[in-house]
């Protein structure tokens, strides 16, 4: 018989909790909220979801389930919960709140969208004395990949592309620590044992210690440079430089598609088109998307970037790398796909020094496989309200963009998905 049986002041209850629920501190913030309500138990992941056993007081145990939905981590999408009684035998060595290994089996959960950088992980990334100082892999459960580099479900280490990079000591400190935000974030990284990035140039290494500031260089002189990203390679040039964004359309033979710009901050977004409260709510965004603004007479842009369209597509960076080369640049860049028209956006570095060796000048690597291809998101507001164009990096694909898109958006819809 159960410990608990024999008291009835005791609940023991095991929870099932269903969603996008895995990768986001789910498992860390279950474990805070048992600690507080003062429960035993443990918590683990399982191709289903989340589940949980929790005992205590009957009282703590409700408060413990109205709590796991009011309070779930930002980005955690709760489907359901379900609880009943737990009767099956307790592991005797169990004692206090437990988070467990993982269980395999037939997936009946998902992954959620990559996430833009959050403010904690940036100031770090920016902080000249810590450790992850300029390094352009920081994140921790609350953003950074997901979905571009998960191989299978649970949503594991083992089962992502990070799996060939071994923790040092004190990132594997942080991901075993409950009360750390990085507890079980499956990219945690840092500049000893996480992925790099270097410089290539007709196939050769270029030397430098400052691989991002060297391209964001070489961006300001009026080259074309290839960006490994999040969810693929981007083509980058200034995107003031007329000449430049000429050359880019020759090369990459799209002579009239629009082609989407990366801004430093809101605030330099502000300062070359007009912004809602609901644009700049979208553009600081988990999702971090491309926005489709109104620009502003006599912007300095170069002409070429959106012609025949009323709409500049615009995008905050989204990854420390890009924070760290926007912050290189006093002007916006085109980020654009990296492929040539018609083919799909290159993610493998040897796929794209092959098929990106006619358009760029230079390029970007990095040494984390991209395992699936995200786009940019693209989205408008207007005053029927928002219109997602395409569904792509940061949303979840629940829905297709088509269908997503109002008759008076498809128009738009066209001229900036279709390449």
């Amino acid at each position: 018989m159960n410990s608990h049986a024999s008291n009835p002041g005791i609940r023991a209850t095991r929870v099932r909790v269903t969603g996008l629920v895995q990768g986001v501190g789910f498992r860390p913030f279950v474990w805070r909220l048992a600690e507080e309500e003062g429960l035993s138990g443990k918590v683990w992941n399982d191709a289903a979801g989340v589940l949980a056993t929790v005992i205590g007081p009957e009282d703590a145990v409700l408060r413990f389930l109205s709590r796991l939905r009011a309070e779930a981590p930002p980005l955690a999408r709760i489907d359901d919960i379900r609880s009943e009684p737990d009767t099956a035998p307790l592991d005797k060595a169990l004692a206090g709140f437990q988070i467990t290994t993982s269980i395999a089996g037939e997936v009946a959960t998902g992954i959620v969208p990559d996430a833009a950088t959050c403010p904690a992980c940036l100031r770090e990334t920016l902080d000249p004395a810590g450790r992850r100082f300029r390094y352009p892999f920081t994140n921790c459960t609350h953003c950074g990949p997901r979905l571009s580099i998960v191989t299978a479900i649970p949503y594991d280490r083992a089962n992502t592309s990070m799996a060939p990079f071994v923790m040092c000591a004190q990132c594997q400190a942080e991901y075993e620590a409950p009360a750390d935000r990085r507890f079980h974030a499956q990219p945690i990284a840092c500049p000893q044992c996480g992925p790099r990035v270097w410089i290539e140039q007709a196939g050769n290494e270029v030397g430098t210690t400052e691989p991002i500031k060297l391209i964001a260089q070489r961006i300001a002189k009026g080259e074309i440079v290839a960006v490994k990203g999040i969810g693929g390679f981007h083509l980058a040039v200034d995107a003031s430089n007329d000449k430049a964004v000429d050359t880019l359309r020759a090369r990459k033979k799209r002579p009239r598609k629009p082609m989407a710009i990366m801004a430093r901050d809101l605030d330099q977004v502000r300062a070359y088109c007009d912004v809602s409260k609901e644009e700049a709510d979208l553009l600081t965004s988990a999702a971090a998307p491309i926005v489709l603004l109104e620009p502003k007479q006599e912007t300095g842009l170069a002409s070429g970037l959106a012609p025949g369209t009323d709409r500049l597509g615009v995008m905050l960076p989204y990854t420390p790398l890009h924070h760290l080369m926007m912050s290189e640049l006093s002007r916006p860049i085109v980020l654009t796909s990296g492929n040539l028209s018609e083919e799909p956006q290159a993610i493998e570095n040897t796929q794209a020094r092959k098929s990106l060796n006619q358009i760029a000048d230079a390029y970007l690597m990095h040494d984390r496989a991209i395992m699936n291809r995200l786009d940019d998101s693209v989205v408008r507001v207007s005053r029927s309200g928002n219109a997602v164009l395409r569904r792509a990096r940061g949303s979840h694909p629940r829905q297709s963009a088509w269908q997503k898109c109002s008759s008076n958006h498809r128009y738009l819809f066209w001229q900036w998905v279709e390449s």
